[in-house]
């Protein structure tokens, strides 16, 4: 595009243009996405019909299972129909919300995450006071402020990225609206911008980061002095699931952000995002139905309801008979 041409639209650089991979590609990241929202929705179906599950914790997990499907649906449907129609143009709005929702939605959950922490060493460090601590009063408060602390941060960020002039390049080297690829094709000095992202993000994430790093040195302190081997299983079970999504969480965006510039490359930086943008969200269920037996077991029960209803309607015939002896019905008086 010429300098004095005023970008309405940008160009979603994708993973791949060459036809035969973006089938291929289309097919892995569909199934992805599936598994992703089917693991994600089990969880919150479990938790919901479970009163065995109706506790701080996992009201937490709720609310991380909402942010995994949220968050690779900010994204993946677009990309799956730009590998679908080989059209990788999207509106400057599109892109704005895009990147908005996407932004907010990490934010949320790097503060989610320190949140759970604390809620572990609660439960952890001081369980005799934990029923007290994690009142459902605090508990819906922490939910909210994580929630609008972080949708309010994408608004500072998006509001600096798109009120910057656009009129040099529309290909945007991400298969995403980000803010770094972004703010690389603005016509004008993104200082401003670029400072309050290291600031704002700085002080929020690494915030975040020593409330959950601060929260598992008490909890690994405490667990090692607990002297029975079966105590310090049964306490680091309560915890293990939530530390292997952290290291997940952490891993895969310093892997991604927190590299030197000389290491960066336009391609290897796009697959390296598919790792917290799609491939995390679609393992997080995975961790907590396979490492937690509280969620192992609802699952269990679900099924467990759900397998004699599917039984009985496969039936050519079901009678009131049949319901009865299952106790979906009662004999009147």
């Amino acid at each position: 595009m010429e300098n004095s041409t005023t970008v309405t639209e940008f160009i979603l650089l994708g993973l791949s243009d060459l036809p035969a991979v973006r089938f291929s590609l289309f097919a892995a990241f569909l199934l992805i996405y599936l598994v992703t929202v089917v693991g994600n929705g089990t969880i919150l179906l479990a938790v919901g019909v479970d009163p065995h599950l109706h506790n701080p914790m996992y009201f937490f997990l709720t609310n991380l299972s909402l942010l995994d499907i949220f968050c690779p649906t900010a994204t993946v449907p677009k990309m799956l129909e730009n590998l679908l129609s080989e059209n990788n143009v999207i509106s400057f709005v599109g892109c704005i919300l895009q990147l908005y929702f996407l932004v907010a939605l990490a934010g949320t959950e790097v503060f989610l995450l320190a949140v759970m922490a604390y809620d572990r060493y609660v439960a952890i460090c001081n369980p005799l006071q934990y029923t007290v601590i994690m009142s459902k009063k605090l508990c819906l408060q922490m939910v909210a402020g994580t929630w609008t602390t972080g949708f309010l941060n994408s608004l500072l960020h998006t509001v600096l990225t798109f009120t910057l002039p656009y009129c040099r390049s529309n290909r945007v080297n991400q298969y995403y609206c980000d803010i770094p690829p972004v703010l690389a094709l603005s016509c004008a000095s993104t200082y401003l911008a670029e400072m309050v992202v290291l600031i704002v993000g700085g002080i929020f994430g690494v915030g975040a980061f020593l409330v959950t790093l601060v929260s598992y040195v008490y909890i690994i302190s405490t667990i090692l002095r607990i002297r029975s081997a079966e105590g310090k299983r049964k306490a680091f079970s309560t915890c293990a699931s939530h530390l292997l999504v952290v290291c997940l969480f952490y891993g895969t965006t310093i892997f991604t952000y927190i590299r030197p510039s000389s290491s960066h490359h336009p391609d290897q930086d796009r697959l390296v995002s598919l790792l917290y943008g799609v491939i995390t969200p679609m393992l997080n269920p995975l961790i907590y139905s396979l490492r937690n037996k509280e969620v192992k077991g609802a699952l269990k029960r679900i099924t467990g309801v759900l397998n004699p209803l599917h039984s009985l309607f496969q039936r050519p015939v079901f009678t009131f008979k049949a319901l009865r002896g299952l106790g979906l019905l009662q004999r009147r008086p």
